[in-house]
């Protein structure tokens, strides 16, 4: 779907969603014994001892429901038989702008009532219905006689509803696959001209149409030796001796749902880009295997048996790839997990929980796996594999018994690059996963 059909389809997808949503939540609040529910969009607060604010992100579960990510102040309501009701907050207010208007193509599926400030909606707390809410304890210092905060059976049910997307957030997450992609292409560019980490950030913002504030994480700009850094913070004004390496960790968001993608580059041939490209082959091959029924922990291990296979192909270890994994040296060189689900959160929920609830908690050694079931057609995850020349666990590896086995002056030709990731963002299906940021990337 190009931008403008995904623009053009937008009312009857959105139209859809809320149709799936309402049936999910009706069924969770019969199975849990509430009459209805409220989603609070949470309330922005100052930093520590100032007046400033940092950027306002609203609550996933209201997110879920509406295209608004950043209104504060705002309740949402669904009660079985009724359509949806939202009291929309609009301070007037003027030192900051007024939140935008509401658009025809959400609002009709809502009894929206615009309110001028949070109180107008509080009388809705005190209705004599058993009633679960959403939101955070620090909003709510008084509830009211019959609403539950965050009853955890409910909970458990709308986080399972949210691991299969609609139409609607895949929709979503290609079109803001297409929007990082272009920040992507003008980030490479910015990298091959030489720029600094802050450059090559600036210039990925203005392709992708967006501010730091709208990006659905931080970004990830690093050079050289900052490549090893997994979530490094970090964009320096001042421009390297020289360019070697360039890995960014960048996405975008489209109506609260998000992208999340990474590439890394090299300056110029050789070593280190023959491993970009192996990484690239192993990451398209791991990508096609995102199919229903599978075991995402036997993936991850898969990504560790191709690391290994890459540690001895390109002459760090001389291990055989059995011996590696057996003795857990991967991990020094990959310390994370193959990927997360994605959705309005980043990491989004229920990861490391099966369907009936229970936890799924990750296997011993890899504890940064943050997902851990078998994979359902609708899941939407990430899918990056990565290998780092990481100093502080390469130290370890020198000192253990496994050092006689790696070959020190590759590692030492390797370190000055950092490392390389490759994330894609792909849909899971029975057969053919759909890969969101090659679609993008092939235009």
């Amino acid at each position: 779907m190009t931008a403008k059909a995904f623009s053009n389809a937008r009312e009857r997808l959105f139209g859809r969603h809320i149709e799936a949503l309402t049936r999910e939540t009706e069924r969770a609040l019969a199975q849990t014994g509430f009459d209805r529910l409220l989603i609070h969009s949470g309330h922005s607060r100052p930093r520590f001892q100032d007046d400033n604010h940092p950027p306002f992100r609203a609550h996933p579960y209201f997110v879920h429901w509406l295209p608004l990510p950043q209104q504060a102040d705002s309740l949402l309501e669904i009660a079985p038989g009724a359509r949806p009701r939202l009291w929309l907050c609009s301070p007037d207010d003027y030192w900051h702008a007024a939140p935008p208007e509401p658009e025809g193509w959400w609002a009709e599926h809502f009894e929206v009532e615009s309110v001028a400030e949070p109180e107008a909606w509080l009388h809705a707390l005190a209705e004599r219905r058993a009633s679960a809410l959403i939101g955070d304890r620090a909003d709510f210092t008084t509830l009211g006689e019959h609403a539950e905060l965050d009853p955890p059976a409910l909970l458990q049910q709308l986080d399972e509803a949210r691991t299969l997307k609609t139409d609607w957030q895949i929709a979503c997450m290609a079109e803001a696959n297409r929007r990082a992609l272009a920040g992507h292409r003008a980030a490479a560019e910015a990298f091959a001209g030489g720029g600094s980490e802050l450059d090559i950030h600036l210039a990925y913002l203005a392709a992708a149409g967006a501010d730091s504030e709208s990006m659905p994480y931080n970004n990830i700009v690093a050079l050289n030796e900052h490549c090893a850094v997994l979530h490094y913070q970090r964009r320096e004004a001042a421009r390297p001796d020289g360019h070697r390496s360039f890995l960014i960790d960048a996405g975008a968001d489209v109506y609260g749902l998000a992208a999340d993608v990474t590439r890394t580059h090299a300056a110029g041939p050789g070593l280190f880009a023959d491993l970009v490209a192996a990484m690239d082959e192993l990451q398209q091959r791991l990508a096609a295997r995102m199919q229903t029924g599978r075991s995402y922990v036997d993936l991850h291990f898969e990504a560790h048996r191709g690391v290994a296979d890459l540690l001895h192909r390109f002459g760090v270890c001389r291990m055989t790839i059995d011996a590696m994994l057996e003795a857990g040296l991967t991990r020094t060189f990959l310390p994370h997990g193959l990927g997360h689900f994605l959705g309005v959160q980043v990491h989004d929920v229920a990861g490391r929980v099966a369907p009936d609830g229970c936890a799924l908690p990750p296997p011993k050694g890899h504890a940064a796996l943050r997902l851990t079931r078998r994979l359902e057609s609708g899941n939407v995850l990430t899918v990056e594999p990565g290998l780092y020349f990481i100093p502080s666990l390469l130290a370890e590896l020198r000192d253990s018994p496994l050092s006689a086995q790696v070959d020190w002056d590759v590692v030492d030709e390797l370190l000055p690059f950092g490392g390389v990731r490759i994330e894609d963002n792909v849909v899971v299906a029975p057969e053919t996963p759909r890969n969101l940021t090659r679609e993008a990337e092939a235009g």
